[in-house]
């Protein structure tokens, strides 16, 4: 339950609607006076800022994509004069222009607030020292862990990702009782602990962790070899501010997402309509209160499914359950699409397994080929490996309906990484 919140307002739904239809009216008209971009694409789509008057007219606007902002670089999107702007960052794009988005002083304090939220809703206290393991830079991991840290009051040690060796100072040294950072880079930072036996000098609580899809079976190793009470998925991306767009709570029963300064909407990718209440879609979201580059119908790409109700932990705020992974990770194998993630529930479901694994694709004589690499636990012995990959592979077939050669290898022989793991190798187009 949230004690006395500073940075958590408690809403009700109509609370909720009614200050979420209040942004969206300004923001559209907001990007219509502002954004030369967003006037074209209203105006070709017949809709005038005075058309949108309740919530349910958020449809009737068009979608934005992550195209827009690569065909309108260097500053897409931008609804206020540059004089206003203060800072921007960015990410690379699929087609090799960077996504840059424009920051307001105002905006970089919304940002600030909504990561506060986060670490509010972690359970941390200003007596917490945030190791912060993620990149510096244009990227906005580094600069938002660190914003939110110093906006909430605790103590931030902004590593930067990498440095094994600094990142253990940090914690045996330093006393670091709250780690963010990739998944990766906590099963990464966790191995080092266990080999290096460091487990009875570290003093970690929470881990905040984020920017890739995850499976259980990595969280909770992560969890045992830090030594870690919670672990915390946290959402965002550069488009909606950064990271800090929502968190768990201690009920680690979805993500709580801060529905006063986004509207989150659910539509299946190929038809583009609102998927139906439970079912998995992508998030496609409209910001509220952001100046420089506000959104309109912003498809995310990351998919997800809406959590109806109130959450045990007593906060209002919406919630949607964990990235599934994104829409365009999707393999089309002989037919079959599939997403990474399927696989990877698999081998959930196979205890002998880490929570490693990699998947190769490969064409041979016109004839599609994957390869599921996986690796056994260290008490699973060499010799169950054979009978091991028989039986993950069975089981592939059964839930993915698809068939694959399935390799068990030993533990610590696939690559880490400390930022996001490479899942999928796609050589079909090189064969």
């Amino acid at each position: 339950m949230i004690q006395s919140p500073r940075f958590i307002p408690a809403m009700s739904a109509d609370e909720m609607a009614a200050l979420q239809q209040d942004g969206l009216k300004w923001t559209v008209h907001h990007a219509y006076q502002g954004s030369p971009f967003y006037r074209r694409r209203l105006d070709e789509a017949g809709v005038h800022p005075g058309d949108i008057r309740h919530l349910s007219d958020l449809a009737k606007l068009p979608f934005t994509t992550a195209y827009d902002l690569q065909d309108e670089y260097p500053l897409p999107l931008l609804s206020v004069p540059e004089e206003q702007v203060v800072r921007i960052h960015g990410s690379s794009g699929t087609t090799g222009k960077r996504k840059i988005l424009s920051y307001t002083r105002k905006d970089i304090g919304d940002w600030a607030d909504m990561f506060a939220r986060c670490y509010e809703l972690a359970g941390l206290t200003e007596l917490d020292r945030v190791q912060i393991c993620v990149g510096y830079g244009l990227w906005t991991a580094g600069a938002g862990f660190q914003l939110g840290c110093e906006r909430f009051g605790a103590m931030a040690l902004p590593v930067g990702p990498g440095m094994l060796d600094i990142q253990l100072q940090m914690l045996t040294d330093l006393g670091s009782t709250c780690l963010c950072s990739t998944a990766s880079m906590a099963l990464l930072l966790g191995e080092e602990v266990e080999k290096q036996n460091l487990r009875g000098r570290i003093k970690l609580k929470r881990s905040i962790f984020g920017a890739e899809a995850h499976t259980k079976k990595m969280r909770q190793r992560f969890e045992e070899a830090l030594g870690v009470e919670h672990s915390f998925d946290i959402s965002g991306m550069t488009e909606i501010y950064g990271p800090g767009a929502g968190i768990e709570c201690e009920a680690h029963q979805g993500i709580h997402y801060w529905g006063d300064y986004y509207i989150l909407e659910l539509i299946d990718p190929r038809t583009l309509e609102p998927t139906a209440p439970g079912e998995l879609g992508e998030m496609v979201i409209t910001s509220l209160r952001k100046e420089a580059s506000p959104l309109l119908r912003y498809r995310t790409r990351d998919m997800t499914r809406l959590i109806p109700g109130l959450c045990p932990c007593g906060c209002s705020m919406p919630r949607h359950e964990r990235i599934q992974g994104r829409s365009d990770d999707m393999i089309i194998f002989r037919g079959v699409n599939i997403y990474p993630g399927q696989v990877a529930s698999v081998l959930e479901r196979h205890p002998q397994m880490q929570c490693e694994y990699q998947i190769s694709l490969s064409r041979s004589e016109g004839l599609d080929h994957m390869v599921v690499r996986a690796e056994r636990r260290a008490e699973t012995p060499e010799a169950e490996s054979g009978a091991l990959a028989r039986a993950v592979a069975e089981d592939i077939k059964s839930q993915i309906l698809v068939t694959a050669k399935v390799e068990i290898v030993p533990p610590g022989t696939l690559p880490r990484s400390f930022a996001k793991t490479r899942r999928v190798i796609d050589d079909r187009e090189k064969d």
